[in-house]
């Protein structure tokens, strides 16, 4: 009876960890400035901060973070036609008061 029910329990144990549901890993995939989606790419502000990042030259972390190196790198860059409308609102714009 005992091995009749450790056999069971055994036999139990490898079909619930079989077929047990796995965690899926969600992971944003961007291609350039578009994130990937099942419907085709969208423009979202996290992979529009790393492709800002590539061509500034600087840690997608440290844009993504930091809204002053943010600034900084769209100084840099801002007037890169790739990424002006992500850097909008952070270049200075021309004073056309002189």
């Amino acid at each position: 009876m005992k091995s009749t029910l450790a056999i069971f329990a055994g036999a139990a144990a490898l079909f619930i960890a079989g077929v047990a549901p796995q965690t899926a890993e969600a992971k944003i995939i961007c291609k350039g400035r578009y994130q990937m989606s099942s419907h085709g790419p969208i423009s979202t502000p996290y992979c529009e901060d790393n492709y800002l990042a590539a061509i500034a030259g600087y840690k997608a972390k440290m844009i993504r973070y930091n809204p002053s190196a943010k600034d900084e790198a769209c100084q840099k860059v801002g007037h890169d036609p790739r990424v002006s409308d992500i850097c909008a609102g952070h270049v200075d714009s021309p004073d056309f008061t002189r």
